[in-house]
């Protein structure tokens, strides 16, 4: 099994940490990314597989699988301990829909904000930060009881966190006033798959950018 990702990927390091996490043996490739030509040119197994020429791509022998939420799915099958969606399927429907509104409802807000995806004038930037600010105050009540987003340990926890990450390095964190997004993302935070995960990324921006290597 070959996962291909990128240095600076969410969606790539989505699929990353869930492979980390499933314990799976599985090499893991950056494909070369520079922030003036982002992904340019494209990876030819990139290319090859995935129609809309984005990482993931994961490739099991001679099946391949692209898009972060299907990478998902596929390893919860052919590695279902540990599990990573709920047994329960009304737990796995709500973890699943926490997972799709972190990917389709809060990090198109982000990506807003980055410079070196769109050209958003200053109230769409504006705007788009309002939008993550109020998807917070959503994800907080959401933290109670906790202490995961759908009470244990899901894929809805990587997808937000990666997400959230990204958003708080562009200049739109939460803040002071979430003690239960606080706790939350210490605990995320802490887990070995996603400190083996973000640690490289926060050195590639460092590297980049000239920042202190913490977390992006």
């Amino acid at each position: 099994m070959k996962l291909y990702s990128g240095p600076l990927s969410m969606f790539g390091a989505k699929a990353e940490i869930a492979v980390l996490e499933k314990g799976i043996d599985c090499e893991r490739e950056h494909v070369p990314f520079e922030l003036a030509r982002l992904y340019e040119p494209k990876h030819p197994e990139v290319l090859r597989v995935n129609p809309k020429a984005e990482v993931p791509v994961l490739v099991d022998g001679d099946l391949d699988v692209f898009d972060s939420t299907q990478v998902f799915e596929y390893l919860e099958d052919v590695a279902p301990d540990p599990p990573l969606w709920p047994r329960d399927p009304r737990a796995r429907a709500r973890a699943r829909q926490l997972e799709l509104r972190s990917d389709e409802v809060f990090f198109p807000h982000v990506v807003t904000i980055m410079p070196q995806r769109t050209q958003a004038t200053a109230e769409q930037a504006q705007a788009a930060k309002q939008a993550i600010a109020r998807y917070y105050e959503e994800m907080e009540p959401q933290l109670d009881p906790g202490p995961y987003l759908a009470g244990e340990y899901t894929y809805a926890d990587i997808a937000f966190f990666m997400a959230q990450t990204f958003a708080g390095f562009l200049g739109a964190p939460w803040g002071a006033g979430h003690p239960r997004l606080d706790a939350w993302r210490d605990r995320v935070a802490s887990r070995p798959a996603v400190t083996a995960v973000l640690g490289p990324m926060a050195a590639y921006v460092a590297a980049q950018s000239g920042r202190p290597s913490n977390d992006p």
